[in-house]
């Protein structure tokens, strides 16, 4: 049977177990990756903030 052009193929079990095993690394991406690096930025941010602030700065 002839496929159409606007619609989708079917997933097939190999493309769903691929495409599980895509998301698994992404997520564990996020825990290794992006949150280490937020919680530099957030540092670096506070860092700042805290030495603009404070009384001594003023000379």
């Amino acid at each position: 049977m002839r496929q159409l052009k606007g619609k989708p193929k079917k997933e097939s079990w190999k493309d769903k177990k691929e495409r599980k095993q895509a998301m698994q690394e992404a997520r564990e991406q996020v825990s290794t990756v992006v949150l280490p690096t937020l919680a530099v930025l957030v540092l670096l941010i506070v860092l700042f903030v805290y030495v603009a602030t404070r009384p001594g700065a003023v000379e």
